[in-house]
């Protein structure tokens, strides 16, 4: 009952409100428990847990996700920032899987990557972040340079660099400020990543398609671009040949998870067939272990083109480095790969 007594309940009550119910040992310690106290509730069985070196929650059990991240917030000490592929996770942005934490802290700061944290020294702390209650964590931009620094496959941090323009979470600008003001290791494939992405590359797969493409020797499709007839918007292909009315759409499971999903990829597909224009549907699969057909079939498609005289369609093209692409797709909803003819410039 003494040590009880001595406790500051209301503070530790705030405290563990405020920061998802974790604290440190100094925080504990400022309330009035005492190293016994802390023993004891920390004990095999006991009602606290130990998440980090000095860093506890108040509860018994498997933490949960907010849980880790103040953890690592808290671990990192002050100023600390939290960054990479959890952040991505959060954000919905594609990234391999990964069970870590990563911690950007000053770089005169001594900490080490520990359990489930890993650390990152920095002399670049972000000065805005994004905060989740008592949580700070880096913005989309960096959040994707911080996670790329750590892939050595190219597919891989193109997926994550077209998964993050492609949700619009973070602008193309913005992508590029990070990687030139930043000291990114492994910035090659950050770089090449990005330029796919000014392309209009929006995901790993185009991005193969457009290997396979520069591999051959057809000319390159626009990739992405808004097509319209009249002021209708028609379709945004992955691939599009105007002069020759020809599409490419790289088909996944991505946009077949519920028949609604598939209702609206046929009325695409209805859409674009009524207006005469040659739709040629590939897998991620056909582009990884069969392209060499996939060429095949783009060619035949551009010689029937243009054996049988076929002329550019009464279609309008916008394509993605159009001043005025940006632009529409600021439009909340307007210009999404499913939407129909309704949508209107």
């Amino acid at each position: 009952m003494g040590i009880k007594a001595r406790i500051d309940s209301q503070v530790l009550d705030q405290i563990l409100d405020e920061q998802n119910g974790v604290l440190t040992r100094g925080q504990a310690l400022r309330v009035g428990l005492t190293d016994q106290a802390l023993r004891h509730r920390l004990r095999d069985g006991g009602p606290w847990s130990g998440l980090l070196p000095s860093v506890y929650m108040a509860a018994s059990g498997t933490p949960a996700l907010p849980q880790l991240f103040m953890a690592a917030q808290l671990y990192g000490g002050s100023g600390s920032v939290i960054t990479g592929s959890m952040v991505l996770k959060w954000h919905g942005i594609w990234h391999p899987e990964e069970s870590v934490v990563d911690v950007l802290i000053p770089a005169d700061r001594k900490r080490r990557s520990t359990e489930f944290v890993r650390i990152h020294r920095t002399t670049r702390l972000p000065e805005r972040v994004w905060r989740v209650g008592a949580v700070r964590f880096a913005l989309p931009e960096r959040a994707v340079a911080d996670t790329v620094t750590h892939l050595r496959s190219l597919r891989d941090v193109r997926a994550v660099v077209a998964s993050a323009a492609q949700r619009r979470k973070c602008t193309i600008p913005a992508l590029v400020r990070e990687l030139n003001e930043g000291r990114h290791q492994g910035s090659a494939n950050f770089r090449a990543a990005l330029a796919d992405v000014v392309a209009g590359i929006r995901s790993a797969a185009e991005a193969d398609l457009k290997d396979i493409v520069a591999k051959s020797d057809l000319q390159a499709p626009l990739f992405n671009p808004l097509i319209f007839s009249g002021d209708e918007f028609v379709a945004m292909p992955d691939g599009w040949y105007p002069e020759y009315g020809i599409a490419i759409e790289v088909d996944s499971k991505e946009w077949h998870l519920s028949p609604e999903d598939h209702r609206k990829t046929m009325a695409r597909a209805r859409r674009m067939g009524q207006l005469a224009i040659v739709v040629l549907a590939f897998t991620p699969n056909d582009l990884r272990s069969q392209s060499d057909r996939v060429v095949a079939e783009i060619r035949k498609a551009i010689v029937s083109a243009k054996s049988l005289g076929r002329t550019a369609l009464n279609l309008r093209t916008i394509p993605v480095d159009d001043p005025d692409y940006e632009k529409l797709l600021a439009i909340p909803g307007a210009f999404n790969r499913e939407n129909g003819p309704s949508t209107r410039l």
